[in-house]
């Protein structure tokens, strides 16, 4: 892999082989220092490990129990789950972590919190009543490889959501602060939203950007009673959520017990959710971009603490500290705006009022420590100045191909190309279809002698045009339809290029109409295919 080699008159400009290693290189040097000298961990959340920027892209599922998130989750893997335990009454009783394995295995949350190749050290914090009620499950589903996920404790009611031994809406918010998407589930038969429920949506606040709803369950009522749901979910959530805008609700049904129940909405859910599934796919591919938008924000929140913490300190007297710090807290509004004018801060940048005055009740102001103007005018660097260059250099269209002595700090296009050729919706078969025609095929499809002159002209040799052969010719039948001669000339350019040919052809390069059962590509490619059509018959 090539290395990023400009001046190094910058930290964002010395060596890096990923954008992984300018975040952290960035973060250490920069962040973390004004993080640790005002104690940010103890009003936010920890300062973050190296394990913590590194990790793959991480989906929350939320919801109250039996709205599906264990099945959600075991759809998409098109497997079962190691730990999973599934019925209609609460059967998750715990946080678990689906991440990728090479073996199916359970570890235990204390032990989880301790590796340092995993992001749960920060979880210490809520101690032992809530280790015992986290996991991680290992599965080598290769949705896992790309994406992990989080499920969670099904949201109780009544007097039950008092029994939990951790605070659910606190460990929900440190979740949500790491997570690349949150998915509130609901089931079209229980849209009430109680008080865990509610606690652990307002945990939510300051992510609004990460959440997507989805109505699971959809295909079990009518397209009449489901305009209703929709409705009465929405009127549901808008007393909640406390935003302008109309959140993205997705419906559908995600199990793989079989297709949807509902004639009348299967077009409609189908649609509904090949887009929340292209939303998940596209995750690890907007990973670095949503990474570097974390660290902005947490550093924007960083300095504005540390100002707040500064004048505050400014503030108290040398005689009646308490009294005057109680003062503070009481007027703490009038602090807030006081330190936007003099510093010239935007509101938006200021902490939760109420939770902020929280910490600061078991604070001891006279020990807080003065602004450190060096380490601000870092932040300020970071801001202005190196993130924007690690962005400028990130390819936003695709178009960017780094030269010999420039890598792309996302390193995206190294690591994407390594896989892009091993999915069948990047064969490029419009490129091949004039080739195939003038084979003249019959029924369809062309025999080897017909397709042996246009895959000798490759030059690669015979031994490895058979083995494309082999790959190609799925069926077994000694032809070539359309989809099959497109692959056979797409894994000869793939050898041209450098890359190994597998030994065996990866599920997702199998031609959509000669995979088995419904999978997620190839929900996908019918759903395309059905948009293709609708289009093309706009124009008969």
């Amino acid at each position: 892999m090539k290395k990023l080699n400009v001046s190094e008159s910058k930290e964002t400009d010395k060596l890096f082989t990923t954008s992984i290693d300018a975040l952290k290189n960035l973060y250490s040097s920069k962040i973390k220092p004004l993080e640790t000298l005002t104690k940010f961990g103890d009003f936010y959340t920890p300062t973050l490990t190296d394990s913590d920027i590194e990790a793959k892209p991480m989906v929350l599922l939320i919801g109250q129990y039996s709205t599906g998130k264990t099945t959600f989750i075991q759809y998409l893997c098109e497997r079962d789950v190691p730990g999973q335990n599934i019925g209609p009454e609460p059967t998750t009783d715990r946080f678990n972590a689906v991440m990728y394995g090479n073996e199916d295995r359970i570890i235990p949350g204390n032990t989880v919190c301790v590796q340092e190749d995993k992001p749960f050290k920060g979880l210490a914090r809520f101690g032992t009543g809530f280790m015992n009620k986290f996991q991680c499950s290992m599965c080598s589903a290769p949705i896992l490889q790309s994406v992990s996920f989080i499920d969670t404790p099904g949201v109780l009611s009544g007097s039950k959501q008092s029994q939990r031994s951790y605070d659910f809406p606190a460990v929900t918010s440190w979740f949500a602060e790491r997570a690349d998407m949150i998915l509130l589930l609901f089931d079209a038969h229980k849209l009430d939203i109680s008080d865990e429920f509610k606690q652990a949506i307002e945990a939510l606040k300051g992510h609004d950007e990460k959440i997507k709803i989805v109505l699971n369950k959809a295909d079990k009522v009518s397209s009449q009673q489901l305009l209703r749901v929709y409705g009465a979910m929405m009127w549901s959530l808008g007393k909640v959520i406390k935003t302008p805008e109309v959140m993205r609700v997705y419906l559908g049904s995600f199990w793989s017990g079989g297709p949807l129940q509902n004639p009348e909405t299967e077009n409609l859910l189908h649609a509904e959710m090949v887009d929340l599934i292209k939303e998940l796919l596209l995750l690890p591919k907007n990973a670095a971009v949503r990474k570097v938008n974390d660290l902005v924000k947490r550093a924007r929140m960083t300095k504005v603490h540390a100002l707040i913490l500064s004048h505050l300190k400014n503030e108290m007297p040398v005689f009646g500290k308490e009294k005057k710090q109680a003062e503070l807290i009481a007027n703490l509004d009038r602090e807030f705006k006081k330190i936007e004018r003099i510093h010239n801060l935007p509101e938006g940048d200021f902490p939760d009022l109420d939770r902020y005055r929280q910490q600061l009740n078991v604070q001891d102001f006279s020990k807080f420590p003065k602004v450190n103007q060096k380490m601000l005018d870092q932040i300020d660097e970071v801001l202005s100045n190196d993130f924007p260059k690690l962005l400028q250099r990130f390819p936003l269209d695709g178009s960017h191909q780094p030269t010999s002595y420039e890598l792309n700090p996302f390193a995206l296009d190294e690591v994407d190309e390594s896989i892009r050729w091993q999915l069948f919706e990047n064969v490029d078969q419009n490129a091949f279809l004039p080739l195939f025609n003038s084979l003249n095929p019959i029924n369809g499809k062309v025999t080897g002698a017909d397709a042996k002159v246009p895959l000798s002209q490759s030059g690669l040799p015979s031994n490895i045009l058979a083995q494309i052969w082999r790959l190609s010719d799925i069926n077994k039948e000694g032809k070539l339809d359309f989809e099959g001669f497109c692959l056979a000339m797409h894994l000869v350019n793939v050898k041209l290029k450098g890359f190994e040919l597998p030994d065996q052809l990866p599920q997702t390069l199998i031609p959509f109409s000669k995979r088995s059962g419904m999978s997620i590509n190839n929900n996908i490619n019918n759903s395309n295919n059905n948009n293709n059509n609708n289009n093309n018959n706009n124009y008969r």
